[in-house]
């Protein structure tokens, strides 16, 4: 019974040690940004704990067996068929281990699928390659894609401390409030994972699936799709800014400022050097990765811009492409919900008039509104 208590008693301390861990993450998780990720990363250590014992047991009577009981020092080979006994013991054991691990984690496991009562709402939706954010309370809605630089990613230029974990525009919360997410997808199937939340829910196209997270911590969190989504999978990073109400505030108040400016840019007609230079920063980020910063695209997989008969033909068929998408059974999709008519005007008029393509044509706003109502459009000249 003693040795029983001695070694419940070290089976504690480890546990005890396991918790100091929380300390230093360097190969470890991710430190915990919530109470549902600390529960994870307790459970984690438990079931840890609980395989290392039983390896231990097991391991350590086969190699007492091999050792004391071999053929070498004189024993001989016990024949038996079955002993009622020892079945009974290696099934209610296993069986008690079992029930003691699931307890704990069916606990947290409800915990992390309740998503009652929340604060705020945020619609997630996945794309390729890319995530969209529409905060149901406050009507903001925005795109956050990747911001490491292309020569990072090509190799020309050093790699910094968030390489491919740093977007252009993150998702912001506010600090201690539960955030319900409801998550979905536009073509193949992501999943928004950040483990400083506890949070890995998968978002399918036709679905809503949804989770939550409440954070108690300022600060910044960084996660990525976990889902094998294509070609640039490992290109669609997540982030979430964590600040106090009054920074929240604020940020809400700047996107509804940036979404009046953006809803007023779509009644301008702009001079094609502003849209030439606005559209390659929209191209980059969102057509680059299948065509190719310099246009050229993959041959055989994603055709190449530059010189192509896209464009470089009628400008009406260039904006219908980007707008609606491209031929059925391509992995060209339409746009028409992902950028405003400033930024596709801007993008069409960027590709028609950059490297060999000098069409001397452009797009208006005006434009990609009329073809989003299916009307067609009629060549223009790019204003000087």
């Amino acid at each position: 019974m003693k040795s029983m208590w001695q070694r419940a008693g070290v089976m504690g301390a480890v546990w005890a040690a396991s918790q100091s861990a929380l300390a230093d993450y360097a190969y470890n998780l991710q430190e915990p940004a919530s109470q549902v990720a600390r529960e994870v990363f307790h459970l984690h250590n438990l079931i840890m704990l609980v395989c290392v014992g039983i390896f231990i047991i097991v391991f350590g009577m086969m190699f007492y067996s091999l050792i004391k009981h071999r053929k070498s020092v004189g024993h001989k080979a016990a024949h038996f068929h079955e002993n009622t006994t020892v079945e009974i013991i290696w099934t209610i054991i296993p069986f008690i281990i079992l029930v003691g691990m699931a307890y704990p984690a069916a606990k947290v496991v409800i915990e992390m699928k309740d998503t009652s009562n929340p604060d705020m709402t945020v619609k997630i939706t996945g794309y390729q390659w890319k995530w969209g954010y529409d905060y149901l309370n406050e009507g903001v809605h925005f795109y956050s894609t990747l911001a490491t630089p292309r020569e990072q990613i090509d190799g020309t230029a050093a790699k910094d401390e968030h390489y491919l974990l740093e977007v252009d525009d993150p998702m912001v919360v506010p600090v201690g409030k539960r955030v319900r997410l409801l998550i979905t997808a536009n073509d193949v199937i992501h999943s928004w994972w950040v483990p400083a939340f506890g949070v890995k829910q998968d978002g399918i196209p036709g679905f809503i699936r949804d989770s939550w997270f409440k954070a108690d911590k300022i600060g910044t969190y960084r996660g990525q799709c976990a889902e094998l989504c294509g070609k640039d999978h490992g290109f669609m990073p997540i982030v979430v800014k964590v600040v106090s109400e009054e920074d929240y505030k604020a940020w809400v108040a700047k996107k509804k400022g940036s979404a009046q400016a953006a809803a007023a840019d779509n009644t301008k007609t702009f001079d094609v050097k502003e849209l030439v230079e606005r559209g390659e920063k929209v191209y980059q980020a969102n057509c680059a990765a299948c065509h190719q910063a310099n246009g050229t695209g993959l041959p055989g997989v994603f055709p190449a811009m530059n010189g192509s008969k896209v464009a470089t033909g009628p400008i009406a068929a260039h904006i219908n492409i980007v707008v609606h998408g491209g031929r059925p059974g391509t992995a060209m999709v339409g746009f028409a919900d992902r950028l405003s008519d400033a930024e596709i005007a801007a993008v069409v008029t960027y590709e028609r008039n950059a490297w060999d393509n000098k069409m001397g044509d452009a797009a208006q706003p005006a434009d990609i509104a009329a073809a989003r109502g299916g009307a067609a459009v009629a060549a223009a000249p790019a204003a000087q």
